[in-house]
């Protein structure tokens, strides 16, 4: 769990994450969000991967990315855990 909270610690990667989150995109349109080189993209994708919070298919000679979830979820569930937080539940329609 280490992995993830390192990848996550970066506002680069947690702005990936936050773009994965609306839809799976190659690595060339997260790129585009960034002022760095695509080395240094290259890194944090490696970093995310690692992690197990991201995972890669590659179409021909393009790579798109997609979030994983589960991965993402455990991580805030151990957050909220070390921090005694208690997630609100919604409320039914018979409750609101």
């Amino acid at each position: 769990m280490s992995d993830v909270y390192r990848a996550l610690s970066d506002p680069t990667r947690r702005t990936i994450i936050r773009l994965l989150r609306q839809r799976d995109r190659s690595a060339g349109e997260l790129a585009d969000h960034f002022p760095v080189t695509k080395p240094t993209m290259s890194k944090h994708f490696t970093v995310l991967k690692e992690a197990d919070l991201i995972r890669g298919r590659r179409t021909g000679t393009t790579i798109i990315y997609s979030l994983n979830v589960s991965v993402l979820e455990d991580a805030l569930c151990g957050l909220l855990d070390v921090f005694r937080i208690t997630p609100k539940s919604k409320p039914t329609k018979e409750e609101s």
